[in-house]
């Protein structure tokens, strides 16, 4: 197979990637507003992936600078080395998909990546750059996002406090459609800008630039293909998220969405890869517990916090054996 061919083939291997992370983490944007039956699912998918979509154009390109060169060693990067990456972090989402986990597509693509390069170059494959700031955020995003989310139900108590719930409600049902939007926004400038950074990378091993810049078609193709997989929605893991981990009320989802939303656009300000899923799902346990501890269900969120500590690693691992495989069959690899 030609160079050519090669990065065609793994181009739409990233591109698949993007599409399974936009039905994968449909979920997160949309497990709010169905919950709470302000839109019906088939509504919801549609209203999520319109603004995955344009949100891809938002905030510029610094996370898929951080994803392309900011983990791994570029000099060690080979075309093979981005497939293996990516047929590692695919794996594992599906994995996670099947059995209803709302795990990181974000995380899975950043340990897969790193760990085909750990495969091909040990730690010399690796670079200190975005890491640490990274892995703190694997912490503080969900405690953003929660901390957010209950201060803003205070206040929404507050505001309406000579109001009755069913008042707040028939406000808030209309407010959650923005909440919904802004939420989806981060969603897609945050997440599809990983695939930009991967085919970017791609795009610079294979000497087809020189540059680390990414392309206008790269983000056309990376948005595109998460709006789609949005589109086909994710759900086992809506319902994990919307209704096995708290009761939600539009007033609760619109607060545990604009918190999520914030988390994650600090995120992308900073040019941070994060999980939205992490983000929403601190934000919702916060809009929970204001009413009481005991109103989140812990058990359910120690199981998904269990899958994120797993997911690098596991990623990482998979990507690692796709590596050695196919170097088994193309040396050069």
């Amino acid at each position: 197979m030609s160079m050519f061919g090669l990065a065609v083939f793994i181009i739409f291997v990233a591109l698949v990637f993007d599409y399974i992370n936009g039905f994968h983490d449909a979920a997160n944007s949309i497990a709010t507003v169905v919950a709470t039956r302000v839109l019906s699912p088939g509504v919801a998918v549609f209203w999520a992936a319109m603004f995955n979509f344009f949100a891809a154009f938002l905030l510029g390109t610094g996370v898929a600078a951080t994803i392309g060169k900011g983990f791994v060693n570029l000099e060690v990067v080979t075309p093979w080395l981005v497939l293996s990456g990516l047929l590692g972090a695919i794996i594992w989402d599906l994995l996670t998909w099947y059995l209803g986990l709302p795990t990181s597509s974000s995380h899975a693509l950043i340990g897969g990546y790193a760990g085909a390069a750990f495969a091909k170059a040990g730690f010399a494959g690796l670079v200190v750059g975005k890491w640490p700031a990274t892995l703190l955020f694997i912490v503080l995003s969900p405690v953003i996002g929660l901390v957010m989310a209950y201060l803003l139900m205070v206040a929404v108590y507050w505001l309406f406090r000579h109001r009755s719930p069913q008042h707040m409600d028939k406000h808030f049902r209309r407010y959650q459609l923005l909440s919904a939007a802004l939420f989806s926004c981060a969603h897609g400038t945050n997440d599809a800008q990983k695939t930009m950074g991967i085919i970017t990378a791609l795009l610079v091993a294979g000497g087809f630039q020189k540059n680390f810049a990414v392309p206008t078609w790269v983000i056309l193709a990376s948005s595109a293909a998460i709006g789609l997989g949005t589109m086909s929605g994710g759900w086992r893991i809506v319902h994990t998220m919307g209704t096995r981990l708290t009761r939600l009320k539009p007033r609760s989802g619109f607060c545990a969405e604009t918190g999520a939303a914030i988390s994650i656009l600090f995120a992308t300000y900073l040019g941070l890869p994060v999980s939205s899923t992490h983000a929403i799902a601190g934000a919702i346990a916060g809009v929970g517990s204001i009413q009481r501890t005991r109103a989140v269900r812990w058990n359910v969120a120690s199981s998904i916090v269990t899958a994120w500590i797993l997911t690098i690693p596991a990623a990482a691992i998979v990507a690692a054996l796709v590596y050695f495989s196919i170097r088994f069959f193309v040396p050069a690899a």
